[in-house]
């Protein structure tokens, strides 16, 4: 769901980067994939927020917003891979830039590119990697994911493409494509899809996904599962508006609880002013059927756009759900499995960022990574920078 976003046709070129890391050379990165990984630090040595990790270059002829949409995982080596999309001039068509820090998020380099090897038409939108806790098919755990949207420069078809990476980040290849839709145009009547995200179920992947192809919603949320990454299920409904055609629930993303249950956070556009609505459930493949819940904070804030949510084991038994919003630099917490009248809202020094996401440092509970890529346009001063965060310091 893009919720009002104004989808631009800027294609991703290879202009010169700018990072927060000493200068590295991409040929020279891709040299030496085949030497082991050495992580400095799964964690920073310090605290730090808004550090950037990549600025376009100026006057280069980048359309705004220039970069948006960034996402960021740690894989089980304790490196940070992050990505976003990009809107550099053509040609070449758009890929997704794989940045990689080995010491917790405080410097970053360029290692690898997803290039769109299968459409003609650039990896446009909606990138997110996973890092496979499983074999899936002949993809042996470890393994990386990409999901994202590919688009033609005229936005008239989207398509959700998954790629892999055997080494890291480093080199991608295409695997397979999960669906695709018409006009990538957030307008009710269009049949484009949105925002991929990835979970593992019982010897399963699913994808979640916003989905217009239904003619009798707006927009509505979808799944897909594989059991070999090649093959997919066909669609199943998690969200739809029943009676309500304008209602456009979109932005999945899910978490797991320590209670075995699972909170499927999602965006409510078109009759709820795009506020952030959540399920629970055992389930992961049967939300469509659970209770629909608002967030509503202790000092009565709603929370709108863009949702993201993880858990920490921070805070006991319980541990701790962590959402972010685009509209707002706060984080939304609960330490009551996501009862409704359980949200404590806390300020963060990290700017708003549209679909700002989240990731709870691997070996340190109570170190919360935030990235984000700027805003919609106009935003032509859009960069991508993120932050480590001590939650016990804020206050949580």
């Amino acid at each position: 769901m893009k919720g009002g976003r104004l989808l631009l046709s800027g294609l991703l070129g290879l202009a010169q980067v700018v990072t927060s890391a000493p200068t590295v050379n991409l040929a020279q990165s891709l040299a030496i994939r085949d030497e082991p990984t050495k992580v400095v630090s799964s964690v920073p040595s310090t605290t730090f927020s808004d550090k950037t990790i990549f600025s376009p270059p100026t006057d280069a002829g980048w359309t705004d917003p220039r970069v948006l949409y960034a996402r960021m995982i740690q894989l089980e080596s304790g490196a940070l891979l992050a990505t976003w999309e990009n809107y550099s001039p053509e040609p070449p068509l758009v890929h997704y830039p794989i940045y990689q820090s080995l010491d917790g998020g405080l410097n970053w380099a360029e290692i690898g590119r997803v290039t769109d090897d299968v459409n003609g038409w650039g990896n446009r939108y909606q990138p997110f990697l996973y890092q496979l806790p499983q074999d899936i098919g002949d993809f042996p755990a470890g393994t990386i994911l990409c999901a994202g949207n590919s688009l033609p420069a005229d936005l008239m078809y989207t398509k959700i493409d998954v790629y892999a990476s055997r080494d890291q980040g480093f080199t991608w290849e295409f695997v397979s494509s999960v669906a695709s839709g018409g006009e990538g145009r957030p307008v009710n009547g269009l049949t484009p899809i949105w925002e991929p995200f990835i979970l593992t179920y019982k010897n399963q992947l699913i994808v979640y996904y916003a989905d217009q192809r239904d003619p009798d919603y707006g927009q509505k949320l979808s799944h897909q599962v594989t059991t070999n990454l090649l093959e997919w299920s066909d669609p199943v409904n998690d969200v739809v508006t029943v009676g309500n055609y304008e209602g456009r629930p979109g932005m999945p993303v899910i978490a797991r609880l320590p209670n075995c249950n699972y909170i499927f956070t999602y965006e409510q556009c078109g009759n709820d002013g795009c506020r952030i609505h959540y399920r629970l459930g055992p389930d992961p493949l049967d939300f469509l059927n659970a209770p629909d819940h608002p967030i509503r904070s202790d000092k009565g804030t709603r929370p709108s756009s863009s949702p993201y949510v993880v858990w920490s084991s921070l805070g006991g038994g319980n541990g701790t759900i962590i959402l972010s919003a685009a509209t707002t630099d706060k984080i939304y917490v609960n330490k009551n499995l996501g009862a409704e009248d359980s949200w404590i809202e806390f300020n963060t020094p990290q700017p708003r960022a549209y679909t700002r996401a989240l990731m709870v440092y691997r070996d340190d509970p109570n170190l919360l990574g935030i990235i984000g890529a700027g805003w919609l346009p106009p935003s032509a001063v859009n960069y991508v920078s993120n932050a480590a965060i001590d939650l016990t310091e804020l206050g949580v």
